[in-house]
């Protein structure tokens, strides 16, 4: 079994900085990930995409050249396409790679496990034509294809670049239907300061709607009672606006209202969890330095807290400095002085997330979904099922997985878990802390019989 003094989970822009910041401080690393290239969701194929699509996807977008240049080194050992499915005790990681399992240690790993986008279960949500809007925005990175005649519902700013993203590539959206209100946007006010010091993002977001308002893209704010309408696939978007009932005819619905901490891996090994009132989801319990209370595991990146890509990236180095001086290759002294740009920069750019949390909630509706709703489309459960359990002493998600095997299915509970919560809290006006989350266990990602019988076999030149 190889050995490493640093194990990093995800490629992304958290998992690349921490990887080349480590490698720099003399780490010997490894680096896995899923994407059989690195970028993660936010710099997906950037080093195809760059040159054919960068004028679609825009600046920050290609920023992600510089990270995936940056592992290119030889104290980095980078594995694409392997699917870690268990982090045990003794920091040991099991995962498949090329058909076969496989394991390595580490001396500490950082989980750098990034997003996911948050479900938005709406009546006709599961309906064929229905994807979320990051799904599209990934046929774009990696394929340059997008939908057409499609509606954008959701809120969040990501729907602003998505939109932008279709404008520039030649097809725009039919119309953005957007969940947020005034009364929103006035409840953002109080976090103007922190907005005014990350002023870059807000001339960013003016921008891009400039840029979809002189395209003629029809923009709804305030719209509610969201559903998608069609017999074998997707045909309309319906929704209430200003008193009115609207109808929108398409072929695609691109659903979007925020995106949450991938927690799965971490869970899993026990690290504590905390509900978020201000980003409506669980986060990992985590230090300055992404350190938590499992020895010589820590968190870098959106899988800590929602706070985007360059917030990321300066977390991903600021968790190997503290890796660094954990093995002993750099003082403490040493440490702090490497970390202080490091953090200032970090807290300007963690310093407009409250305005941008409290503009752009969640879709309301869909946090709670009416009772005929899918909300595990894993095992095909509805919102009625999960409540009607409540009334039967169901108390929790663990429960609910014996009542009607929520969570049970290929996802583990990734899509249903903070949706399923929210419905046994509402039924028992419990919090959300109270409530709990579904009890991760390994295999964290489906692994075959097949795999783990071929652990032990020599691999192949195409594995190395």
């Amino acid at each position: 079994m190889e050995r490493f003094d640093l194990a990093i989970i995800g490629a992304g822009p958290a998992g690349m900085a921490a990887a080349a910041e480590a490698a720099q401080r003399g780490l010997d690393v490894a680096l896995l990930d899923e994407q059989n290239r690195p970028g993660g969701q936010i710099y997906r194929e950037v080093d195809r995409a760059a040159g054919p699509r960068g004028a679609i996807l825009g600046p920050d977008y290609l920023h992600g050249a510089s990270l995936t240049a940056g592992i290119a080194r030889p104290e980095i050992r980078y594995l694409p396409g392997t699917v870690v499915w268990a982090v045990e005790d003794g920091l040991r990681i099991s995962f498949t790679r090329d058909g076969r399992g496989g394991q390595l240690e580490a001396g500490r790993v950082i989980l750098a496990t990034g997003a996911l986008e948050r479900p938005m279960p709406v009546p006709g949500w599961t309906l064929p034509g229905v994807m979320t809007a990051g799904a599209a925005q990934i046929l774009l990175k990696q394929s340059g294809v997008l939908p057409r005649r499609a509606v954008l519902a959701g809120s969040g700013p990501l729907l602003y670049l998505i939109a932008a993203q279709m404008v520039r590539a030649g097809t725009p959206p039919l119309a953005l239907v957007e969940t947020q209100t005034r009364a929103s946007l006035r409840a953002a006010g109080r976090h103007l300061p922190g907005a005014l010091r990350g002023w870059r993002y807000l001339a960013k977001g003016l921008k891009l709607l400039a840029e979809i308002q002189r395209a003629g893209v029809p923009r709804h704010t305030g719209a509610t009672a969201i559903a998608v309408e069609g017999g074998t696939a997707a045909e309309a978007l319906t929704f209430r606006c200003k008193g009115r009932t609207h109808r929108i005819p398409c072929g695609t619905v691109l659903l979007h209202h925020g995106v949450v901490p991938n927690t799965q891996a971490a869970r899993s090994i026990g690290v504590p969890h905390l509900w978020s009132p201000a980003q409506h989801c669980f986060v990992p319990d985590t230090g300055a330095w992404g350190e938590t209370a499992k020895p010589g595991v820590l968190i870098a990146g959106d899988g800590a807290g929602i706070h985007g890509a360059m917030a990321a990236e300066y977390a991903g180095r600021i968790a190997a400095l503290k890796a660094a001086e954990e093995l002993g290759r750099i003082s403490v002294p040493e440490r702090d002085r490497l970390a202080r740009p490091l953090l200032r920069a970090r807290t300007r750019e963690t310093a407009v997330r409250p305005f941008l949390d409290a503009a752009y909630p969640p879709c309301a509706e869909a946090l709670r979904p009416a009772d005929g709703t899918i909300v595990c489309r894993c095992e095909e459960v509805t919102a009625g099922s999960i409540r009607s359990h409540a009334r039967l002493g169901c108390l929790g998600p663990n429960q609910a997985k014996a009542f009607s095997r929520a969570g049970m299915g290929p996802c583990q509970g990734r899509y249903c878990g903070l949706t399923v919560t929210a419905l046994l809290a509402d039924a028992h006006g419990q919090s959300p802390d109270e409530t709990g989350y579904y009890r991760i266990r390994p295999p964290i990602k489906p692994v075959t019989l097949g795999e783990l019988a071929a652990m032990d076999e020599p691999p192949s030149h195409a594995a190395e």
